[in-house]
């Protein structure tokens, strides 16, 4: 039951989720007027082209890494639809913290500069955690469907 439309579901939320480390989070100009970038892995300074880190997010980079990796780790669990459908409303609401972690670690950033996180600064990364809930939300559709597909054949027999 691997093959099934809930796989390709759950392996493009945890690509989805895995673009973190590609994709800033946030953009903006400190007080000296050079752009920084917001990722998972920590804040970066772009100057003259050359991209240098300012400072790291350990935590944040290892929470991403594990978000990542449990739909890797849902597929696996086919032969348990219900601990599937668990864990994927588990994974939603880890996803729905890790973006309130986020939001409060560059609100924090931004602070320090008296900024504020606004629609001219927010970057791809804030738009990668809605897109992956939409995956798994379909995954949780074709687990239903396949629940469904196997107590209709139980009643024929």
């Amino acid at each position: 039951m691997i093959q099934r439309i809930q796989t390709v579901w759950l392996l493009l939320s945890s690509l989805v989720l895995l673009g973190l480390f590609m994709f800033p989070y946030v953009n903006y100009i400190d007080l000296v007027g050079l752009g920084k970038n917001i990722y998972v892995t920590g804040v970066y300074t772009s100057v003259n082209n050359v991209t240098s880190k300012e400072s790291s997010f350990l935590l944040m980079t290892i929470a991403t890494v594990v978000l990542a990796l449990v739909p890797l780790f849902i597929i696996f669990k086919y032969k348990n639809r219900k601990m599937q459908l668990s864990l994927i409303m588990l994974q939603v609401v880890l996803i729905c913290l890790f973006a309130i972690w986020m939001f409060v670690a560059a609100n924090n950033i931004l602070d320090l500069i008296n900024q504020s996180i606004g629609a001219s600064n927010i970057g791809i990364g804030f738009f990668l955690l809605p897109v992956s809930i939409i995956f798994l939300g379909l995954a949780i559709r074709g687990i239903r469907n396949d629940e469904k597909l196997i107590k209709s054949a139980e009643r024929l027999r």
